[in-house]
């Protein structure tokens, strides 16, 4: 058991482990304040225009009425969507500065030196060190 509670223990303890968490965390909160920000300015900016109720829902008639009602709550689906694009843009633009970020202080790759040469009487792929063609037997230029 005490194995298994250290192997616990330097996973749980593992840099991806904690940066996971961490991630969730301000994830959730993130979540909430977009949540907020839908709910409390851009709902009562599209209700402004022409009236409109953005938090409306539809009844539907054959569930009957009162405490039995069913209704489509159509304003809180548009409110999840926006929500939704909001997060994965924000999400988009994270990402893509933290790639940018790690990309700056990487060295570019200069392509390989080429290891092999084409022999120009046979055509065919040789060593760039080979002074004969396997092939063909042709003498090559140095």
């Amino acid at each position: 058991m005490k194995k298994f509670l250290e192997e616990f223990k330097a996973f749980a303890l593992k840099g991806n482990v904690m940066d996971m968490a961490v991630g969730v965390i301000i994830g959730a909160a993130f979540g909430s304040i977009v949540t907020a920000f839908t709910t409390d300015f851009i709902n009562p900016l599209i209700n402004s225009i022409g009236g409109a109720t953005f938090g409306g829902k539809i009844h539907l008639p054959w569930t009957g009425t009162g405490e039995n009602a069913q209704y489509l709550l159509w304003g809180d689906f548009l409110t999840q969507v926006i929500n939704f694009i909001i997060m994965a843009f924000c999400i988009f633009l994270m990402v893509k500065a933290v790639n940018k970020l790690t990309s700056i202080g990487k060295k570019k790759e200069t392509p390989a030196a080429p290891t092999t040469k084409i022999c120009p009487k046979c055509r065919s792929e040789i060593n760039i060190d080979a002074t004969k063609c396997p092939c063909c037997t042709a003498d090559l230029d140095a």
